[in-house]
């Protein structure tokens, strides 16, 4: 492939943009299937510089970064729109968050089913298969479709 052109990757990641010798080459963007974007500089297929966006648009920025850092915790939507009132849970920076699948978990991709190993996009199709050490993380980080109770009951 030679000039400008689009590439799309079987996890549906979508490049547009310049190409030589079948390589990205000169401006191009690479599209993600949550919504995020990285727009870059391509040398023989190997970025020089570039730009990360996530779905939300908060732009990466390399140097002074200080969102989600030990002092400032909140979602990018609350340093946006302000914080919700008092007993009011944010849960994730999607407001209202995404509705997870009976016994499913939400891993930031997708959805992952512990019974069968499997990681959907938010439409439903394949992404991959978990393995150990990323299956681990899903079930001890990430949000659930079920609450358990935790701490004292108040029957007790």
């Amino acid at each position: 492939m030679e000039g400008s052109g689009k590439f799309t990757f079987h996890s549906q990641t979508r490049y547009e943009g310049e190409m030589k010798d079948g390589m990205f080459h000169g401006n191009g963007v690479l599209y993600f299937t949550n919504g995020s974007k990285y727009e870059g500089t391509w040398d023989k297929g190997i970025s020089k510089e570039g730009k990360y966006t996530f779905s939300d648009g908060l732009e990466y920025q390399e140097k002074d970064w200080d969102f989600c850092d030990g002092y400032d915790r909140r979602f990018y939507t609350e340093r946006c729109k302000g914080l919700k009132p008092a007993g009011e849970s944010q849960l994730t920076d999607l407001d209202p968050p995404r509705v997870i699948p009976d016994g499913c978990y939400d891993c930031g991709d997708g959805f992952f089913n512990p019974k069968t190993r499997v990681i959907t996009d938010y439409q439903g199709k394949f992404l991959r298969n978990a393995d150990d050490d990323e299956q681990e993380w899903i079930v001890r980080t990430c949000r659930k479709s079920w609450d358990e109770i935790v701490g004292r009951s108040p029957d007790n």
